[in-house]
């Protein structure tokens, strides 16, 4: 009897060990990566088409569901982004100037693994080379874009200055909904070169990855291309606000107002920063009112506001031009007493005229009559003369 039970113990160890074992190398060990990753360019400016095979040892595990956890290196924000995904291809922004670097691992699930998610613990991983395209330091500098007011998009850049003189950019763009790449409806010309692009007239969607290309050429060969993608709501440029009014309130208040700016960008979007004599003197404001205390040392404040686009509506924004300065307390306007010196100039422009037609009159006058007296001495003379002479020959005689 204590033999039979030995046995039925050490069998039932043993059915323990076994369904332990089973469950282990079904719970991660046996997991292999995917395999053959490729990444191929369609000629969207950097949006890549990465794909895998399904692991050999996987093939024939249709019974168990199969996940792939893709991390690839994003260079825009030069940070690592993952994503989970039951095929097994995904397209991702790629800055093809910089190295495209992707990892692949698979994710088993159902009754190969006793119903435990299990992910394989190593990775598929490759790393693709940009292209050496280009006379290295030939790129464009400071590549800045500007929504102005949600109206107009526009796009500037500045030459390397390594780029040769009679080298001539040329930028195209990319989105989802266009099917292949355009370039530049309307470039911005400084010093006879591109400098810039204007997009007015031009269907850019919002919240959704823009990319750009400018490259060139020039006679020693191409230029070396820059790319960028990036999303126009974050770029959002408000107008400056119009009008900013102060009032005295109670208890030694004084009250700030403003409108809204003009335009397409919505309220509930805009957040405000104010300044008073020249200094930032409030955090971020989310309403157009603002109450400060009210002093009596008769020191003239002026104050300005500008606005941006909050965290919930872009992640990021351009602050606006700073509004004119509204003053406190007002400067009255002191009416100065009649006199000469607050009649109009055209007073002074008509008196100028008149004195210079009188003084032309008087001097024409004087001239004539010195003329007219020239004339008369000589017939007086000879009057004289021969008045004189009958009284000569008579003595004579």
């Amino acid at each position: 009897m204590a033999a039979k039970s030995w046995l039925t113990h050490q069998a039932a160890l043993m059915l323990l060990l076994m369904s332990w074992m089973e469950s282990a190398l079904c719970s991660g060990f046996a997991v292999d990566p995917p395999a053959d990753i490729v990444i191929s360019d369609p000629g969207h400016l950097g949006y890549l088409r990465i794909t895998w095979s399904l692991p050999t040892s996987l093939i024939n595990k249709t019974e168990c569901p199969k996940l792939y956890h893709l991390e690839y290196f994003d260079t825009y924000s030069d940070r690592w982004s993952a994503v989970r995904t039951p095929r097994r291809t995904y397209s991702a922004q790629f800055d093809l100037t910089k190295d495209v670097r992707v990892r692949v691992y698979t994710l088993l699930n159902g009754p190969c693994t006793n119903g435990t998610l299990t992910k394989s613990t190593n990775y598929t991983e490759l790393v693709q080379k940009p292209p050496s395209t280009g006379a290295a330091g030939t790129a464009v500098q400071d590549f800045i874009c500007v929504y102005h007011n949600m109206k107009n998009f526009e796009c500037t850049w500045r030459r390397s200055p390594k780029m040769p003189a009679s080298s001539q950019h040329s930028l195209y763009f990319w989105h989802k909904e266009l099917e292949k790449t355009e370039e530049c409806p309307n470039y911005l010309i400084s010093s006879g070169v591109r400098s810039g692009c204007n997009f007015t007239g031009t269907y850019l969607p919002d919240f959704t990855d823009i990319n750009f290309c400018v490259n060139g050429s020039s006679p020693k060969g191409p230029l070396e291309p820059a790319f960028i993608s990036l999303q126009i709501q974050d770029h959002v440029k408000p107008e400056p606000t119009e009008k900013l009014y102060l009032q005295t309130g109670p208890d030694r208040k004084l009250e700030l107002h403003w409108d809204p700016p003009v335009g397409r960008v919505p309220d509930h979007c805009l957040e405000w920063q104010m300044e008073q004599d020249g200094k930032i003197v409030s955090e971020i404001l989310a309403e157009q009112t603002r109450t400060l205390p009210l002093t009596y040392d008769r020191k003239r404040s002026c104050f300005r506001v500008r606005s941006r686009l909050n965290k919930y509506c872009a992640e990021k924004s351009i602050w606006s031009e700073w509004s004119r300065p509204t003053c406190h307390p007002e400067e009255k306007e002191v009416t100065p007493d009649p006199g000469w010196d607050v009649v109009p100039v055209y007073v002074y422009v008509a008196v100028a005229i008149i004195a210079m037609l009188v003084l032309s009159l008087c001097v024409g006058a004087v001239l004539k009559l010195r003329q007219s007296k020239q004339e008369k001495e000589p017939d007086s003379l000879l009057t004289t003369l021969f008045a004189r002479n009958p009284l000569l020959t008579a003595r004579e005689a």
